[in-house]
């Protein structure tokens, strides 16, 4: 059994990026566990149950006195720190039965290419655009961080371009390879997204990377910025394209739907909807998307608010790289990647998929 006074939250974050954990959890009177491909397990190793003295000690370590009198402050806060050479570790302190709790994410610090997440290379595609708006979605841990990151990493790598990230917190670190990246992070670069946003397009940028469209202010000023010669790339916490337009146009008020309407069918390039299915071998998860390509024709949709056009154009749009959620799992199984009933449980149209299958 370790002594608990030699317990340290680096040591934690090491054996989980080791063990390919995406999550560690720490509170008091538990042990330390980590989430493993979706699944909550306990870390290798005999490690003892942490006492509130413990857990205080072992979160402080990687906060600096602000942030420290920011939780006491609110009895919750974000931060980031980075594990040289392995992973940035975005972590969340939290207040729970009157005491200290934190999770963090591991994010290794190697991006990963399109075809190592097992997305179509296709997807490269959207990263020649000079300008619009594509966004990312999916729950929570679905990986549109890591989706994003292998994006912007062929845009460094194949244009010459200013890239401004704007983060809460910062996640991936990008180095300037053929681009100058500039990375700012809420909170510590600057006060909140809309400051940020509204000072970006003075900052020459090309490339505007938001890391969450949180309100209808940041929408806006993201939609602009795509409306005037910017490549914008942001996430919203949706499961599937139509839910993505859907809950845009009801995040504003309704006489401005027509407008935002033909707003979006200029500015928008795509829409990748994904989510982290269980393999069938059980080493890991696949990525499974819904991929949206704003051709004209579904431009033409978005323009009318003909939104329930736009799974059909989906589904018959694989020329232009275009797949629903339903194909992308249908492949996984016919390739023995994924079982039926695991397949069946991430299934964007259930009896749909049955259909796919039994054909």
């Amino acid at each position: 059994m370790r002594d608990v006074n030699s317990v340290t939250l680096r040591e934690l974050v090491e054996i989980a990026y080791n063990e390919t954990a995406s999550d560690i959890f720490i509170k008091v009177n538990s042990r330390p566990r980590m989430k493993q491909h979706s699944f909550v397990r306990d870390i290798p190793g005999e490690w003892p149950v942490l006492g509130d003295e413990d857990v205080t000690r072992i979160i402080r370590e990687v906060m600096t006195e602000r942030q420290y009198n920011q939780f006491l402050d609110k009895n919750e806060m974000d931060l980031a720190f980075v594990l040289e050479g392995k992973c940035r570790v975005r972590t969340n302190v939290y207040s729970q039965r009157g005491s200290m709790a934190a999770v963090c994410r591991v994010v290794p610090s190697r991006i990963r290419t399109l075809e190592e997440l097992g997305l179509p290379p296709s997807l490269s595609e959207v990263t020649k655009n000079r300008q619009g708006l594509v966004l990312v979605t999916g729950p929570t841990g679905s990986g549109k961080t890591t989706t994003l990151a292998a994006l912007i990493d062929i845009i460094n790598e194949q244009r010459r371009a200013h890239i401004v990230t704007i983060e809460d917190p910062l996640e991936v670190e990008h180095q300037d390879k053929n681009c100058y990246v500039s990375q700012r992070e809420i909170g510590i670069d600057t006060e909140d997204f809309y400051p940020a946003m509204r000072a970006v397009v003075r900052e020459a940028p090309d490339v505007i990377l938001v890391g969450e469209m949180r309100d209808t202010t940041t929408m806006n000023v993201a939609l602009q910025a795509g409306e005037t010669g910017h490549l914008v790339f942001s996430t919203v916490h949706t499961a599937s394209a139509y839910e993505t337009l859907d809950r845009i146009i009801n995040m504003f008020p309704p006489h401005e739907k027509i407008h935002l309407c033909q707003r979006l069918s200029n500015s928008l390039q795509a829409v990748i909807a994904q989510k982290l299915v269980p393999r069938a071998d059980g080493n890991g998860r696949v990525v499974a998307a819904e991929i949206l390509i704003c051709t004209p024709t579904v431009s033409k949709a978005i323009e009318d608010g003909h939104f329930g056009d736009i799974y059909h154009h989906m589904n018959e749009g694989g020329f232009w790289g275009m797949q629903t959620m339903n194909q992308s799992l249908a492949r996984y199984v016919k390739a023995g990647i994924v079982t039926e009933d695991v397949a069946y449980n991430y299934a964007g149209i259930l009896s749909e998929l049955k259909q796919m299958l039994r054909r």
